[in-house]
């Protein structure tokens, strides 16, 4: 039997993630606690079920997903000033 671990990730930190093409690889941007759109679908985040604000780095997309479904890969960036 294994155990799940718990997958801690911080804003800035680069992950990956698997979709319908492959994997995918991106940063994080934030926590999302409460439900928002993102490209008209609407994310049902929570404070007991928060989803991370990802956003692709071939593309410039964002999505959101739960921290289990995202693997961290180590390096991190700064965040993006506002223009």
């Amino acid at each position: 039997m294994t155990r799940a671990t718990k997958t801690t990730v911080k804003k800035g930190q680069a992950v990956a993630w698997k979709t319908s093409q492959g994997e995918t690889r991106g940063h994080v941007e934030a926590s999302l606690t409460r439900p928002t759109s993102i490209k008209g679908y609407r994310v049902k985040a929570s404070p007991a079920q928060p989803k991370l604000l990802v956003r692709s780095d071939r593309t410039g997309e964002k999505a959101a997903h739960l921290a289990s479904s995202l693997r961290p890969l180590g390096r991190t960036r700064a965040p993006r000033r506002a223009r």
